[in-house]
Formats: C-alpha cells, sequence, structure tokens
C-alpha cells in the first residue's frame, strides 16, 4: 500500500523521464518530498496516539510506530 504523497512523487518522476529538460519538475519533487517526509512524521505520531489505548511498552512507541509504518506502507526498498 502507498500514500497519496508515494504515488504523487512516482507521477512526478515519471514525467521527469518523459522531458528531462523540465527544471521545474526538480523543484516539484522536492516539494513533494518534504509533504512525504511530514506525512510519515505525522502517521507516525497517530499510530503512537493508539498504543496509548492498549497495553504496550511506552519506551518501545517510536520503535513500534516505525515498524507499523513501513509494514503498512511498505516505503523501505527491499
Amino acid at each position: 500500500m502507498k500514500t497519496p504523497m508515494q504515488e504523487a512523487i512516482e507521477k512526478v518522476q515519471s514525467l521527469r523521464q518523459i522531458d528531462a529538460v523540465i527544471n521545474p519538475i526538480g523543484v516539484i519533487e522536492s516539494i513533494l518530498s518534504n509533504m512525504l517526509e511530514k506525512e510519515e512524521e505525522t502517521i507516525k505520531k497517530c499510530i503512537v496516539m493508539g498504543m496509548e489505548f492498549i497495553p504496550v511498552d511506552p519506551s518501545r512507541y517510536e520503535e513500534d510506530s516505525e515498524l507499523i509504518f513501513n509494514e503498512t506502507f511498505n516505503t523501505k526498498e527491499r
């Protein structure tokens, strides 16, 4: 599963392959990458908020949210 931002970045990258002369594409790609990072942070915060209602070790919130995010959105290349 990919987030909407991941799909948007792929579309921008495909435009770059079509016409490498277009410089604004690099700017757009940079903006989308920034937005993707912010989106990832927000999703992880939501995961942590949900963990507060189940019996898990609070010291593992960050690690667990990273694991859940990566499993759900498959953002790491294999």
